[in-house]
């Protein structure tokens, strides 16, 4: 079979070097405003200009009744204004998470507006704001549009890594990403159970892909079922237990079936 490599795109030089600028602008600030304050004005004012194309006026006086639902639009670009899912846990850091609510409210309404399915752009703006979200971010990463996390404080993605569309990274635990690791649409990794007797008993565990580990289309990793190096979790698996390295796992629940051998299947099946 041919190996398709693939290829280096790029927007107009003009439209290239606005990018970049914006993006240095933006990294600029997070870097310098650490408060969840500050750090929500500044969100509130890029979204503003992202969804309305111009920028924020100040405080919105609402007066006519038929004006009410542009309104609740307008507050709701500010992050201190919404909630989000893991606000409500009873095991998130309150002060770490606050820090970073309103850069991951940002990433969340960038991929649902106009700009989030730009591949050039996205890759750069999702990079730049994880290097203030995730525990660590490494070189030469990609991730797609509508990629969801748990914290962030928790989740560490090595170098080389791939996280294609759709895929949710419950770093509520602990995960980490090991370099080279690709992780398909529509994956969910998971870093926390539940009891089956009582759904507010919560352990959570550290889930490990990787080095080079791929999940593949719509599979699910439980917490704590590591993939390991150059394995493979196949499409539509459930690994409710460790993969071993340099396997392909496939089913539900996910058996190893066969391999690999330097980069290769061997005949060998498990």
């Amino acid at each position: 079979m041919p190996i398709h490599t693939y290829r280096e795109l790029k927007p107009t030089p003009e439209a290239e070097a606005l990018y970049r600028r914006w993006l240095a602008k933006l990294n600029d600030e997070f870097t310098r405003q650490q408060s969840p304050e500050r750090r929500s004005e500044i969100v509130r004012d890029e979204l503003y200009q992202i969804y309305f194309g111009r920028p924020h006026g100040g405080h919105i006086k609402a007066v006519l009744n038929s004006e009410l639902a542009m309104y609740c639009l307008s507050e709701s670009f500010d992050p201190r204004n919404i909630t989000l899912e893991p606000e409500y846990y009873g095991d998130v850091d309150v002060e770490q998470y606050a820090i970073r609510k309103p850069l991951i409210w940002f990433w969340q309404m960038f991929d649902r507006s106009p700009l989030g399915l730009n591949h050039w752009l996205g890759f750069r703006f999702r990079c730049m704001l994880g290097r203030h979200i995730f525990r660590h971010l490494g070189k030469h990463v990609k991730i797609f549009h509508n990629v969801e996390f748990t914290y962030g404080y928790n989740l560490t993605i090595e170098d080389s890594c791939t996280i294609h569309k759709n895929v949710l990274l419950d770093d509520r635990g602990e995960i980490i990403l090991h370099e080279g690791t690709s992780v398909s649409d529509y994956a969910n990794v998971y870093s926390h159970t539940h009891d089956i007797n009582n759904q507010s008993n919560i352990t959570n565990k550290v889930t490990e892909l990787g080095p080079r580990a791929r999940i593949t289309y719509h599979a699910t990793v439980l917490a704590g079922a590591n993939i390991g190096e150059d394995a493979m979790l196949g499409a539509m698996g459930l690994a409710t237990k460790p993969v071993p390295q340099e396997t392909v796992s496939v089913g539900i629940p996910a058996k190893a079936k066969i391999r690999k051998q330097a980069g290769q299947l061997a005949a060998e099946t498990l």
